[in-house]
C-alpha cells in the first residue's frame, strides 16, 4: 500500500516570518502535489497555518527553536536569549527518541526545517533526510551579539554543528551568508489570494483611494501617532496586530493579529508598505512589487542584507526608527506614494522549493 508523502516541518517560532516561508513552501507544494500531508512542529498558532496553508497538516505544538527574545520588534533582549537557549541546549536524547519515533509512526519521508535546529537531530533518529531551509543560522547572528553578551559563544559550535548535519541545505534569497547549497531559491513569499479590489471593498476603501499599510510582522506594538493621521482624510491606513477586534475609526483600520484578511492580499491592495525589515514582509512585498518605506533594525545581523536587497530590488527608502515611532516619517509619505511599483522578474522561489523537493531521491518507502 502506498501512502500520500508526508513531511514533518519544524519551523522556528521567532516572530511569524519563518512561518510564513514555511507556508509558502507548504502551498507551492500541495500546488504541485495536492495528497501531500505535513506535521507542523512549532509554537506559532495554529491558526496563523489555518489561514497560510488550508488544510492537509497536523499540528504539534513544541518549542523548536529559541531564536532571539524581543523586548519590541526592533530591539532584541540578549541577557533572556542566553537564559532560554541555556534550558533549551543541548537537545535531551530521550525528547530527540520520542519525537523520531513519532515520526516513524505516522510515516513522514522527510523532516523539514526553518531553521529549527530540533527536526535535523529528530531526523538523523528517524532515518529519514532532513532538509534545512534558510537565509541564515542562529550560530551566525549570535556571532554578531558576543560584544553585549558573551555567554551566548557556547551555543555557537553547538548551533553550527547541529545545522552542518542536515542532509540536504536550501538557501533563498537574500542570503546572509552564502555557502554550499542544493538549492539557492528567489526569495519565498505567501502569494495573496484575492484582487485588491475584492480587499479594498471587504475593508470599505474606495478603488480610487491612497492605501498604507504599516505592519511591524505580527509583534504588538503601540503607536503613538495614530491620531496624527486624521488629517489624511484621502489615504486610508491599515494597522494589523493592534487592536482586539476589527474597528475602523476613520481613515485607520485597526485589526486583530487574526482579523480574517490575509496579510498577503493587504500587501497587495496597498500603495505602500511601512514597516521593519523582516524576511517575509520584504519577499512578500518584493513579489507585490508594492513601494516600501523600510525601517532598519541595526541590532538585527541580517538587517543589513535585507536593506541591500530592497534598495536593488524594491522602490522605496528607508525609515529611521525614531522617524518612525515619533510620526515624523508623514512628512515623506506622499513621496513614498509617488512611487510606482515594480514588478518582479525571478521565478518564484517557493514553487522552487516544492520542485526540488516533490523530486528529493532517498524518500522511506513504507
Amino acid at each position: 500500500m502506498s501512502y500520500p508523502r508526508r513531511y514533518a516541518y519544524f519551523i522556528s517560532p521567532h516572530g511569524y516570518g519563518h512561518a510564513a516561508r514555511a507556508s509558502a513552501v507548504m502551498a507551492a507544494i500541495l500546488e504541485l502535489n495536492p495528497e501531500s500531508e505535513f506535521d507542523i512542529y512549532t509554537r506559532v498558532p495554529r491558526w496563523f497555518f489555518e489561514d497560510s496553508v488550508g488544510g492537509h497538516f497536523s499540528y504539534f505544538p513544541l518549542l523548536t527553536d529559541i531564536g532571539l527574545a524581543q523586548e519590541t520588534p526592533l530591539k532584541p533582549n540578549l541577557r533572556q536569549t542566553f537564559d532560554r537557549l541555556n534550558r533549551f541546549l543541548p537537545f535531551r536524547q530521550p525528547k530527540v527518541e520520542k519525537l523520531a519515533d513519532r515520526l516513524v509512526k505516522r510515516r513522514c519521508a522527510c523532516v523539514l526545517c526553518d531553521i529549527a535546529p530540533m527536526g535535523i537531530p529528530v531526523a538523523r533518529q528517524a532515518g529519514v533526510p532532513s532538509v534545512l531551509i534558510e537565509n541564515f543560522t542562529w550560530d551566525w547572528i549570535y556571532e554578531a551579539c558576543l560584544g553585549d553578551e558573551s555567554g551566548l559563544a557556547k551555543f555557537i559550535p553547538y548551533l553550527k554543528g547541529i545545522f552542518d548535519m542536515a542532509d540536504f541545505h536550501i538557501q533563498t534569497e537574500p542570503v546572509c551568508l552564502p555557502g554550499p547549497a542544493n538549492l539557492r531559491a528567489s526569495p519565498v513569499g505567501r502569494k495573496p489570494r484575492k484582487s485588491p479590489l475584492e480587499t479594498r471593498q471587504s475593508l470599505g476603501i474606495p478603488e480610487s483611494g491612497k492605501v498604507v499599510l504599516i505592519t511591524m510582522g505580527g509583534l504588538p506594538v503601540q503607536y503613538s501617532f495614530l491620531s496624527d493621521l486624521a488629517v489624511f482624510d484621502e489615504i486610508s491606513f491599515i494597522f494589523p496586530g493592534v487592536s482586539e477586534k476589527v474597528c475602523f475609526q476613520g481613515n485607520l483600520r485597526l485589526l486583530p493579529r487574526r482579523s480574517g484578511f490575509y496579510h498577503p492580499d493587504l500587501i497587495q491592495a496597498s500603495d505602500v508598505v511601512i514597516g521593519k525589515v523582516g524576511y517575509s514582509t520584504l519577499a512578500e512585498v518584493y513579489w507585490s512589487g508594492v513601494p516600501f518605506g523600510y525601517i532598519a533594525r541595526p541590532a538585527f545581523r541580517e538587517s543589513e542584507t535585507l536593506i541591500a536587497f530592497a534598495e536593488t530590488h524594491l522602490n522605496g527608502f528607508p525609515i529611521e526608527e525614531k522617524e518612525f515611532l515619533n510620526g515624523a516619517w508623514v512628512s515623506f509619505l506622499q513621496e513614498l506614494l509617488a512611487l510606482p511599483r515594480r514588478e518582479p522578474r525571478d521565478p518564484e522561489g517557493a514553487r522552487e522549493i516544492a520542485h526540488y523537493l516533490t523530486h528529493l531521491p532517498n524518500m522511506p518507502a513504507y
